[in-house]
């Protein structure tokens, strides 16, 4: 119960789903966790867990990030952990995605890790320690979905490996999880489209969908001491599916 003791923790997207679920395990395992999101109304559920703290933002913000790390640090004096967990998906088609899908998605899924790990670093240079893990996608790694989406998590796959390379030399580590199908709020959309929702449980070895808490104890164990020695890695946590 102890795994993250007196750790300070930051979860994006840590209001609902998968990032819900990462903030009460980090915090029954001894965090401090800041569960930061933009829906304000998710904000003031979570934030009645013991342990966890609500603070809004939004991540594709340079400035709101500055603000953020500054409010971490003045209050606790220091960020052990960083999760960068929030992201939009979308069902459009190739022929159906804009100029303007394109870019929203880059900004959240890709450029927001990336303005996470920068105002992370700073700090975390400071002390010469800190976990970073990203949210990617299974999408990332397989040739499954010529869209946006996947893009945008290929996007942040680079960023995380280059960020791992550079930031070991101050004893912090940068690692990747990538989910498949999890049953959150973000991918409930899919239970409309039964057919494609069969199909993919047909095509998963374990024959069903993740469950939030089954990526929040791979990532609790990343962010962990117990991974001291982890940096640039790739945890696929998707029940089998990319061995197809």
């Amino acid at each position: 119960m102890d795994r993250l003791k007196d750790k300070i923790a930051i979860i994006t997207g840590g209001a609902s789903g998968m990032g819900a679920a990462m903030a009460k395990l980090f915090a029954d395992e001894g965090a401090t966790v800041i569960a930061a999101d933009i829906n304000e109304e998710n904000l003031a559920k979570i934030a009645e867990t013991n342990h966890v703290e609500g603070m809004k933002l939004d991540v594709s913000s340079d400035q709101n990030w500055a603000e953020l790390m500054k409010a971490v640090m003045d209050k606790y004096g220091r960020i052990d952990i960083l999760i960068n967990n929030a992201g939009i998906s979308s069902e459009k088609t190739p022929e159906q995605i804009t100029e303007a899908d394109w870019s929203l998605m880059h900004k959240i899924n890709s450029f927001g890790p990336f303005l996470g790990i920068k105002h992370a670093a700073k700090y975390m240079k400071e002390a010469r320690k800190g976990s970073i893990v990203n949210t990617s996608s299974y999408t990332a790694i397989i040739g499954s979905g010529f869209n946006h989406y996947s893009a945008s998590k290929g996007s942040l796959r680079a960023i995380a490996r280059a960020a791992a390379a550079d930031l070991g030399q101050f004893n912090i580590r940068v690692n990747t999880v990538f989910p498949g199908v999890i049953e959150t709020p973000m991918t409930a959309k899919l239970t409309e489209y039964r057919e494609a929702m069969d199909m993919l449980v047909r095509a998963t070895p374990m024959q069903r969908l993740g469950q939030p808490e089954e990526v929040a104890n791979a990532i609790l164990f990343l962010a962990s001491d117990e991974a001291s020695y982890i940096t640039g890695g790739e945890l696929v946590i998707d029940g089998g599916y990319s061995t197809r």
